[in-house]
């Protein structure tokens, strides 16, 4: 029988809806093993249910399908036969509206074929036991959450420590309570954390840290990699109850992440995949001779040498700057430097808001989910200064006009390309001073401009009658000392409100 279908959220142990009182759920066969759990509830009166399940439900039923003659033939075998051959994980009986009892036919076929189940009492109906499973699975995901999200704070913070690697290295152990450990290229462990198994669990994940390497192959006991043969990005096994996952890190640079942990589910592997992510962003391209050549050029440019003069070590004649912001919350470290390793270069500089990135110019950078992007033209190191002014342009134009990519020079050029940023947003604040503390002026002045003066549409807009738009405009005018009617003045207003 295949793995089931199951649904992107927490199974529910069996214990957990026995225990719920407001249920009055009585298991009277089958085993009582708390690692029992199910995936969903659902109701059948189908005497072959086979069909009708994925794997993993609480079938729940009242026994109208049941014969008379059911108890003295093998009505029963067949019936719960099939259900765990279908994947199902209890079976609940209902005591109303056709059964009293639950059939002593019924409790023996599960007992021998290890299906729990369960007695429904008539006070109880099938929904509102469905509704118990998802209300625990609902608690049981937001758990889930938390407890990645908690994890993915801690290791970015580890990330950002003097001694990086063996920060992930502790917090991830700390988070899976397993082992964590770095193999580099040669397969040697460069460094671990967390309580050290055994040698048999030692070895094993050794063995599949080769699996995920490049150049390796199937590793022990048939390891299940989730990339293409020979050398997938990612494997599992399990020995002796431990559960070992290996994790390829970058591109080829055969640095490989090893976990041993007493589970594996889904929270698990989220936060064991973004530890591999920090883990690659540290063991990249710096640890290679063209990295250190980069970092050497930095350096050489800090005490004082010219562009000109360092550029050879960087590996390129011309250079491409990138401007960025993302969509939502300010970049922190970790989200510039994965935006780096996405557009391909460990050149990363954080601003306050803005994250840049020197890019060899035969990389064509695409746009990136959640971010947007401004790229100057290509320039030879001593008009860098100029590239990443253009950066910063083509960034303002994309925002602009909502595009998550724009180019320096290849589209019209704009009013906005020929005011440099910082006296374009001194002046609009100066202009708009008398509205700015007022978002509901703005926005409306923005909306009505925009829609060319139109009292209706600017209405539907915002969702506010029309009377209320002329209210708000006529008082835009009055504290801005300003003819709305004039082209020239709601041109510049237009120009304003877009540093904003």
């Amino acid at each position: 029988m295949p793995d089931p279908a199951v649904p992107p959220t927490p199974p529910v142990p069996l214990s957990s809806l026995l225990a719920r009182e407001d249920l009055a759920l009585r298991q009277v066969a089958g085993p009582t093993d708390p690692e029992v759990v199910i995936h969903w509830a659902h109701t059948s009166e189908m005497s072959d249910p086979y069909p009708y399940l994925l794997g993993g439900e609480l079938l729940l039923t009242a026994g109208v399908h049941i014969p008379e003659a059911a108890g003295s033939g093998t009505y029963f075998d067949d019936y719960v036969s099939r259900i765990v051959a279908a994947g199902g994980a209890a079976l609940g009986f209902g005591l109303a509206p056709v059964h009293d009892t639950v059939p002593r036919a019924l409790v023996a076929a599960c007992e021998a074929y290890d299906l729990p189940l369960l007695e429904v009492p008539p006070q109880t109906t099938f929904s509102g036991v469905a509704r118990a499973v998802w209300q625990l699975m609902a608690q049981a995901r937001h758990a889930e959450l938390r407890r990645v999200t908690e994890a993915h704070q801690s290791l970015a913070a580890a990330a950002a420590r003097p001694d990086p690697v063996p920060s992930v290295l502790r917090q991830l152990a700390q988070r899976v309570g397993g082992w964590a450990v770095l193999y580099g290229p040669d397969g040697a462990a460069i460094a671990m954390a967390g309580r050290s198994p055994g040698d048999e669990v030692r070895g094993g994940l050794g063995e599949l840290a080769g699996v995920v390497r490049p150049g390796g192959g199937r590793g022990r006991g048939g390891a299940r990699g989730s990339g293409g043969e020979p050398s997938p990005t990612s494997a599992t096994d399990t020995i002796t109850g431990t559960h070992l996952s290996a994790y390829a890190l970058g591109a080829g640079q055969g640095f490989v992440l090893g976990v041993a942990a007493p589970q594996r589910d889904p929270a698990d592997h989220a936060i064991a995949s973004v530890a591999a992510v920090l883990l690659s962003l540290l063991t990249g391209e710096h640890q290679s001779g063209t990295g250190a050549a980069r970092s050497s050029a930095l350096v050489r440019l800090l005490l004082g040498d010219e562009p000109e003069a360092v550029a050879p070590l960087l590996g390129a004649g011309r250079w491409l700057v990138v401007h960025a912001r993302p969509d939502t919350t300010a970049p922190d470290p970790v989200a510039a430097s994965a935006l780096g390793a996405a557009l391909g270069s460990p050149l990363v500089d954080l601003a306050k808001d803005v994250v840049r990135v020197l890019l060899p110019a035969d990389r064509e950078p695409a746009p990136q989910p959640g971010w947007t992007l401004g790229v100057s033209a290509p320039s030879g190191p001593r008009e860098w200064p100029a590239a990443d002014t253009q950066a910063a342009r083509a960034l303002a134009r994309a925002r602009a006009t909502r595009t998550p990519l724009a180019h320096y020079g290849t589209d019209r050029p704009g009013l906005t390309d020929l005011v440099p940023a910082v006296e374009a947003q001194a002046h609009a604040t100066t202009l708009l001073a008398p509205i700015i503390g007022t978002p509901a002026l703005t926005e409306t002045l923005r909306t009505w401009l925009s829609l060319h003066g139109s009292w209706d549409r600017t209405a539907v807009a915002l969702s506010v009658h029309r009377n209320t738009v002329r209210q708000r405009i006529a008082r835009c005018a009055a504290l801005l000392g300003s003819d709305l009617d004039d082209p020239d003045v709601r041109m510049e207003l237009w120009f304003a409100l877009r540093q904003l």
